[in-house]
């Protein structure tokens, strides 16, 4: 299956302007039928700008969408009333947008198209007055043509949006949450996402190129048109170009073929991008220009081999995220997105799913530069509902709509390896289930036949059973690692995907005692330990999961739940309020590591040492009490040392218990205060690298740590700035709970804090919260001005930490 794969970007010609409707938005919350018009008066309305969430900001309620159901999923026999199931924040209820709109150089011959990223939800897009379209999907990307809507001179957008209770299974977001743009054209054009590329055939000396282009004209009537394009590489050299002339047997969509000399590939590790420029001219007249980044890549899924990429056979080590950025909420951010990716490529993560809806574009074209392969997923719910008001509401209407756009949107991107058309949804053992099955990846195939097709799958025996399994190009199975071999025999594609695996709870910084597995378990402060065994109901710890990944060669990767805590879902505490946020995570809602971050580094990132001790070692009251130690290292063995004193060496070996292969383990240690040590060795028995961990003393500073200390000057640029309590010698101090104050002065604004407790109540958009574990993250948003910014953060009883970063000029400014 070779693929070439293609983003279309406006380009900078006069012909096509791609303006994001960003500030000087007009916002309200609450249901306002004359707020269409353009003579209502919203002057009292708050300015806002746009990505927004207007549920982010809270408060926190328990009796914010309480939710009285049954949880098929979690195996749940009655029902219960869930409290924090999504997120505990306000977001159902109606909201207005209005804002002025100017259409620069509008006049005959032009047209005018609105995109929206995506709008959280049943969004309804008014000019002056009269509806130019809707969506009901929160989710997708959708587009409608304003032209004829417009006045010349100013004009007036609305956009209504709603959000029913017990519409969603974890925090969906409110509002405009993704950007919005205004595109305006000749009236001769390339559609939105009217290109669409492959490549039949790459070699190391050549890839040849198929770039297919639609085009738009009044009346869909036919043209003389002709279409350049011309390939060039990242450094600027052109490596190919063509000119295609449009015949009224074309069907209005040009086929142009062109041939790439000795390719660079596209990968993780290589993510190399070209851009290719398309100019649509009418004789000598410029009517359009497309200026497009791209990859190219082969890939194969093959019976008794697997998965393999551009000829070489890997299996994917990815993880499952929801939309949400914790505590900026659903509102999309560049900055913040880059900074999960750069977390989970030291990680060694290579691939995303993109839990359970379509992402947004900025997520989708980082992975195309940063080097992520992507299952981009469509639906949670089919027919069947999960939750009352769900997408089952809209199915039967809107799916097919939903498909196409998500194809449409995202077919020539690098980054995408496959579609997923479902999670877990109930019809895979109602009668017809796999009827729907096989339409829905019809549609997929219809509009992208380069790419397979898959599905989370929960109801393993129904699945096979009822033929529904089988039908898909790819069977993915969510926590059923136990089955792998069951599930192999039976189905006939010759390989298995865990699109969702382990789901085991934690939260950074808490241990508890005895050390034991456990499923279900909760404490009386609503945290789950951090030694990595406790677990769901119907899920694992890491590594049964590891076990069948290196061992069955016909088991092609893993997407654990989750990369990042989320907003919502706080099993095992989805019926103990304030319990708010997920326990899944890798790294927390502040986006910090847990201990389970070094588990999977150890597993994944070969590239690089991993050497991870757990617990801290500041128990006061547990003095002469077990304590077990863990080691989490890609050394094959290792030997602790408490202050100063052998515990002896352990190696990683197979046994009765799986995590003996990836975890060394010390299940006897009695706490001392003092320090512990471990030292890693290779396979030679030479040492390789040593961690220590000491007791800490009384806390005394705060000490600050920033993800990176140059923004750009573009008002949205962030950086995440860590602020750890530490002793006098500089040793976090794990029981800290001050609250911090936060100051920003300068170049910059406080823009939003998170402490990574699932249980905690303060606002994310206030300068204060109290430390967890000792930590907690500032975020400090860049403004439009290049200079310097401050910042400050105390504690009573603390030294305070201050820090300058500096903001500079985007390229070109």
């Amino acid at each position: 299956m070779a693929l070439f794969c293609l983003h279309s970007l406006a380009g900078a010609a006069q012909s096509r302007q791609d303006i994001l409707l960003t500030n000087d938005w007009k916002f309200s919350k609450g249901e306002m039928p004359e707020a269409a018009r353009p003579g209502f008066d919203d002057a009292k309305w708050p300015t806002v700008s746009v990505p927004h969430d207007w549920a982010i900001s809270g408060p926190f309620d328990g009796n914010n969408d309480l939710q009285k159901v049954k949880i098929e999923q979690n195996n749940e026999q009655a029902a219960t009333q869930k409290s924090g199931r999504t997120g505990g924040l306000p977001f159902i209820g109606t909201g207005w947008y209005r804002r002025k709109l100017v259409v620069p150089e509008f006049g005959p011959g032009k047209r005018v198209v609105l995109l929206f990223d995506g709008a959280m939800s049943d969004a309804h897009i008014y000019i002056n007055g009269q509806e130019a379209g809707s969506w009901p999907y929160g989710y997708n990307s959708f587009s409608f043509d304003i032209t004829r809507l417009l006045q010349p001179s100013d004009n007036l957008l609305a956009v209504r949006l709603r959000n029913q209770s017990e519409a969603s299974r974890w925090y969906p977001g409110a509002g405009l949450y993704r950007n919005v743009h205004l595109i305006v054209t000749d009236d001769v054009q390339v559609p939105v996402w009217g290109s669409y590329v492959t490549t039949p055939e790459i070699t190391p000396e050549f890839a040849r190129v198929k770039l297919r282009t639609k085009v738009a004209t009044p009346g869909n009537s036919f043209q003389n048109l002709r279409l350049e394009t011309e390939i060039r590489d990242a450094s600027g050299k052109v490596m190919a170009t063509t000119s295609t002339t449009l015949l009224p047997t074309d069907g209005q969509e040009f086929e142009q073929n062109l041939v790439v000399p000795t390719p660079q590939l596209w990968s993780p590790e290589t993510p190399v991008l070209y851009t290719a420029t398309s100019s649509l001219f009418a004789g000598s007249q410029l009517k359009d220009e497309y200026r497009t980044r791209f990859g190219i890549r082969s890939f194969k899924f093959e019976a008794g081999k697997g998965f393999s990429l551009n000829g070489k056979t890997r299996k994917f080590k990815g993880v499952c995220n929801h939309h949400d950025l914790g505590p900026l909420g659903a509102a999309i951010n560049t900055a913040a997105l880059r900074r999960q990716l750069t977390l989970l490529k030291d990680m060694g993560c290579d691939a995303i799913r993109t839990s359970h809806n379509m992402p947004a574009p900025e997520l989708v074209e980082l992975c195309d530069e940063m080097g992520f392969m992507l299952m981009v997923e469509s639906f949670d719910e089919w027919k069947t509902p999960k939750v009352k008001n769900g997408y089952s509401q809209y199915f039967d209407q809107w799916a097919e709509k939903d498909l196409v756009n998500m194809v449409h949107h995202y077919r020539n991107n690098p980054s995408v390896i496959m579609w997923s058309i479902g999670n877990e949804v109930p019809d895979q053992s109602t009668p017809g289930g796999g009827k729907i099955a096989r339409r829905l990846q019809d549609i997929v195939h219809r509009e992208d036949p380069t790419r397979p097709v898959t599905a989370g799958m929960d109801r393993i025996d129904a699945a096979i059973n009822n033929n529904f399994a089988s039908v898909l190009d790819i069977a993915g199975f969510n926590y059923k690692p136990a089955q792998y071999e069951k599930a192999n025999d039976k189905l006939p594609q010759g390989f298995i995907l865990g699109t969702e695996t382990a789901s085991t709870v934690s939260s950074r910084g808490e241990y508890q005692f005895p050390v034991v597995q456990a499923k279900q378990k909760q404490y009386p402060n609503n945290q789950s330990s951090s030694y990595d065994l406790e677990y769901c109901s119907w899920s694992q710890i890491p590594d049964e999961e590891f076990v069948k990944q290196d061992d069955l060669d016909f088991v092609i990767g893993e997407f654990v739940w989750t990369g990042f805590d989320y907003l919502g879902e706080p099993t095992p505490y989805d019926e103990k309020w304030p319990s708010h946020s997920s326990y899944f995570g890798i790294l927390d809602l502040a986006g910090l590591p847990k201990d389970r971050f070094y588990l999977y580094r150890a597993k994944w990132n070969t590239a690089a040492p991993t050497l991870h001790l757990l617990p801290h070692w500041t128990w006061p009251g547990r003095e002469g009490q077990t304590t077990p130690v863990y080691c989490y290292t890609n050394a094959p063995s290792a030997e602790l040392f408490v202050n100063g004193k052998s515990q002896g060496r352990q190696t990683k070996a197979p046994s009765d218990q799986p995590q003996s292969r990836y975890r060394l383990m010390w299940n006897d240690v009695k706490y001392q205060p003092g320090s512990i040590k471990v030292v890693a060795y290779d396979a030679q028995g030479k040492a390789m690298g040593e961690e220590t961990v000491r007791t800490a003393g009384k806390p005394h500073h705060i000490k600050l740590v920033a993800d990176h200390a140059t923004l750009a000057a573009d008002g949205q640029d962030l950086a995440y700035v860590t602020a750890r309590v530490e002793d006098a010698n500089g040793t976090l101090c794990p029981e800290a709970t001050q609250q911090l104050q936060i100051a920003v002065s300068g170049a910059g604004r406080f823009r939003a804090v998170a402490n990574g407790d699932a249980t905690s109540l303060e606002p994310f958009q206030q300068p204060r919260m109290h430390a967890f574990h000792g930590q907690l993250v500032a975020i400090v948003q860049a403004s439009d001005k290049a200079g310097d910014i401050k910042l400050a953060v105390s504690g009573k009883g603390l030294k305070a930490g201050n820090l300058s970063l500096k903001t500079t000029a985007p390229a070109g400014k």
